[in-house]
């Protein structure tokens, strides 16, 4: 009895050597993680370093930074999977909203040669009629514009009008489709994100959330769409 008690005590004395030293890890790790699997797992040490408190300081403050304009829907979901590719949260950025109106105009037909357009500028002249020849729209020029107007009704109402002065050839442009525009904007974006929204071409805020609203709503210029209607 005695010595089988000292062989088992020798053999757990030898199981808990072999243990301790590491020879049983691939059956019972003695410590847990390991400090060379650690390293091996490592992933880009080359790019960890010690900041300076000044750098330090510097990562942690907060500035506004945004993104866009994006005009219309498609370009705010390919800008949304970017930044979640990019692993930025939806919670530090805010969508930004403006709706813009349509741009209608009152223009001439397509001058079929340029005599026509000759003519066209010599009425014009001499009802002092403004006017300005349409760029942007390959397709419908050479034609001038005669007025411009935030709805299709007013610039029919317009043409309406001008038909009474016997005047001809007018029909209804649409110069710019009622779009959305979103900017998208991150209130406190500390260095680190700073960093990530480079990639982005991001900018400083031109209004900071605490002016954002009272800030008058985005406009821009008018840009080249199709026509809508013809007289």
């Amino acid at each position: 009895m005695l010595r089988t008690l000292v062989l088992l005590l020798l053999l757990a004395n030898a199981l808990f050597f072999s243990w301790s030293r590491g020879w049983l890890d691939s059956i019972a790790p003695a410590h847990g993680e390991r400090e060379p699997e650690r390293l091996q797992r490592q992933q880009h040490p080359e790019r960890l370093q010690v900041l300076n408190d000044r750098d330090a300081a510097a990562l942690q403050q907060r500035s506004c930074l945004e993104i866009g304009p994006l005009r219309g829907e498609e370009p705010l979901k390919n800008a949304q999977a970017m930044l979640a590719k990019a692993g930025i949260a939806s919670s530090e950025w805010q969508d930004q909203r403006s709706d813009l109106a349509g741009v209608w105009a009152v223009a001439t037909i397509k001058f079929p040669n340029k005599e026509f357009g000759q003519r066209k500028e010599e009425t014009y002249h001499r009802l002092k009629i403004n006017f300005e020849y349409l760029s942007g729209m390959p397709e419908e020029m050479p034609s001038m514009l005669l007025s411009r107007h935030p709805s299709e009704k007013a610039a029919e109402a317009a043409v309406e009008a001008m038909s009474q002065r016997a005047l001809k050839g007018l029909r209804v442009l649409q110069l710019q489709a009622p779009q959305t525009v979103h900017l998208l904007q991150f209130p406190r974006a500390d260095g680190a994100l700073r960093g990530q929204l480079a990639a982005f071409n991001a900018r400083p805020c031109a209004n900071p959330p605490a002016l954002a609203a009272s800030a008058p709503a985005a406009s821009s210029p008018a840009g080249p769409a199709s026509s809508s209607a013809s007289r």
